[in-house]
């Protein structure tokens, strides 16, 4: 029998990130500090609008690209948040999560051969999504002392010929860093010199502190070139009803439809009329959540400086990216002995590319009360090694 098997699929490296939970998920007593999920419900009148919709029997298919209402909104919402002007009718879709956005845009824009950079430590799905669509994905090794930021320097010595597409993962997963708007405007004159496009996967855009999000698409030049993404589940608390969505120009736009029509259809009906309710009547509920997550992040950073791990300060999403190096072990030898000896599951940032080796991924997406128990074992590990050097 010849092998039924893609040489694409069985050269794809599984996720480094469900390893240390399964091993978790039978653990007695066991704290993971790994899932990126918020820990807050979805809020309540979201939730009853999704209820409603089923009672009413909106249990149909919507038209391919989203109902019109969610796209309306989700227009709105760029408006209000980015004052960015979009049409809701050809340059706006809704997608399954933020993830599927990612793969529609990489396949409607990618040849064969063609090159897309990808700054890591980063999102697990960028490179896999790249290679199935048969591109080349060229990683950016993004370092600590520039805060895990894009420069343009960077940027400059890795575009070739074949260079295409730039993904921009800001707010950062793992690291939590951001781009501002200095940072971003140095990329997008080399992406407008040498003619690239940008996907800017902005899940987290909501999730920042201190600082205001900036999205590249703002900047002159870089709407007509940029893929703009994000979702429901980071902000709103809704991971379950899988949603999120795409902006960008129609000729773009056109064919990910296409792809989404074929291999889709179209998103969940019930979670799209409860994302309406999101955009219209959620926005207390958003501040809410980001600054009891902003409570947590000052609490670990504290207690990092406290323990004297090295930790940069990150502005954006809900993780802390701590460097172990001084232990002399890999991420993946520490995130194991921390879960055997002290039963807490943190994620190796190798998990997120070569260059996350010596850091680990913490998640505060947890109550203050889970993350208190799980930094006094972490406090314990530590001070355990301290004494072993």
């Amino acid at each position: 029998m010849r092998d039924p098997l893609s040489n694409v699929s069985k050269n794809m490296k599984p996720s480094g990130i469900r390893k240390f939970f399964d091993i978790v998920s039978e653990m007695k007593d066991a704290i993971s500090l790994g899932v990126g999920e918020p820990d807050f419900d979805t809020p309540w009148n979201v939730r009853e609008e999704g209820i409603y919709s089923l009672e009413k029997g909106r249990t149909f298919y919507t038209s391919n690209a989203g109902l019109k209402e969610l796209k309306e909104e989700i227009c709105k919402y760029l408006k209000r948040r980015l004052n960015l002007d979009y049409d809701y009718n050809t340059e706006v879709m809704v997608t399954v999560g933020g993830s599927e956005a990612i793969d529609l845009a990489i396949r409607a824009m990618i040849n064969p051969g063609e090159e897309v950079l990808i700054p890591q430590p980063s999102y697990v799905s960028y490179v896999p999504c790249v290679e199935l669509a048969y591109g080349v994905p060229v990683i950016i090794n993004l370092k600590e002392e520039n805060e895990f930021r894009l420069t343009k320097e960077e940027l400059l010595e890795n575009i070739t010929d074949k260079t295409k597409i730039l993904i921009l993962p800001f707010p950062n997963n793992p690291t939590g860093a951001i781009m501002e708007q200095k940072n971003l405007e140095e990329i997008a004159q080399v992406c407008i010199e040498k003619d690239i496009f940008v996907i800017s996967d902005e899940i987290y855009s909501e999730l920042t502190y201190g600082r205001e999000h900036v999205s590249i698409a703002c900047l002159p030049g870089m709407r007509e070139r940029t893929v703009l993404i994000n979702g429901f589940s980071k902000a709103y608390a809704m991971t379950g009803w899988r949603l999120g969505y795409a902006a960008a120009p129609a000729l773009i736009m056109e064919q990910m439809i296409k792809i989404h029509q074929f291999a889709i259809m179209c998103a969940p009906t019930t979670s799209q009329y409860a994302a309406v309710e999101a955009l219209r009547n959620c926005d207390n509920d958003v501040r809410r959540m980001r600054e009891s997550y902003n409570q947590r992040r000052n609490y670990l950073l504290h207690e990092f400086r406290d323990m004297n791990l090295e930790c940069f300060e990150p502005f954006g999403a809900f993780y802390v990216f701590p460097s172990i190096k001084k232990f002399g072990m890999t991420s993946e030898e520490f995130a194991e002995r921390l879960l055997m000896e002290e039963k807490v599951a943190v994620v190796p940032g190798t998990a997120f590319g070569e260059c996350g080796e010596g850091f680990l991924r913490i998640s505060y997406a947890y109550s203050l009360e889970n993350l208190k128990i799980a930094l006094a074992r972490v406090r314990n590990f530590v001070e355990r090694l301290d004494k072993e050097k």
